[in-house]
């Protein structure tokens, strides 16, 4: 096997890649002058593209909803589960709502009661679930207590238009409110660009 001088490499001071021995000098004094390491990640980059590269990979984030500066390794879990104003959806109502207000929500909104189909009682939200595997032994409410199949049966299918209304009322509010925290969002930001160009 011949070896020429393009197989025998030398490592580059400044960017310490393997370049052929032939080119080191001039590969040196180009890389040196137009390429700088970043601090952060370590890359190679040109010079004067290194407040973009920093500010496109590195630069703390703003997050529109908290105006918080977030540090971009953490702006997925900042969205997902830190930031107060999220939106979260209420597990008793599934009103959407920022994720700082949702305690306060749901300590009225799980107060609310509920008739049970199953015992002809009121009960509140926040203890359905609990109620249900207490008193007729399961979380969805479904179980009945004992009785003829029959009557069961009809109960149930009596019970269906009733939520299939409710679920249709939620999603008619849910569609209000989200339209109505688009337009109020909209609104803010035209005035905004309205008073900009004043």
């Amino acid at each position: 096997m011949e070896i020429t001088s393009e197989s025998i490499t030398s490592t580059c001071s400044h960017c310490q890649r393997d370049i052929p021995t032939s080119n080191i000098d001039l590969h040196y004094a180009h890389c040196s002058r137009n390429l700088q390491k970043c601090a952060i990640c370590g890359d190679m980059i040109p010079r004067k593209h290194a407040d973009d590269h920093y500010n496109e990979s590195h630069a703390p984030l703003d997050c529109s909803l908290c105006s918080e500066k977030v540090e971009r390794e953490l702006w997925s879990l900042h969205k997902g589960e830190r930031c107060p104003q999220r939106i979260i959806t209420c597990e008793y109502c599934e009103f959407p709502l920022p994720a700082v207000d949702l305690l306060k929500h749901q300590e009225i909104c799980g107060n609310r009661t509920e008739y049970c189909d199953i015992c002809h009682k009121y009960v509140r939200l926040r203890e359905r679930i609990y109620h249900d595997i207490q008193f007729h032994g399961n979380s969805a409410g479904a179980a009945e207590p004992s009785r003829d199949v029959g009557t069961a049966e009809r109960e149930r299918a009596q019970r269906r238009p009733a939520r299939a209304q409710r679920s249709s009322h939620r999603r008619i509010l849910l569609t209000v409110a989200v339209t109505g925290a688009v337009v109020a969002i909209g609104s803010f930001f035209l005035q905004k660009r309205v008073d900009g160009r004043q």
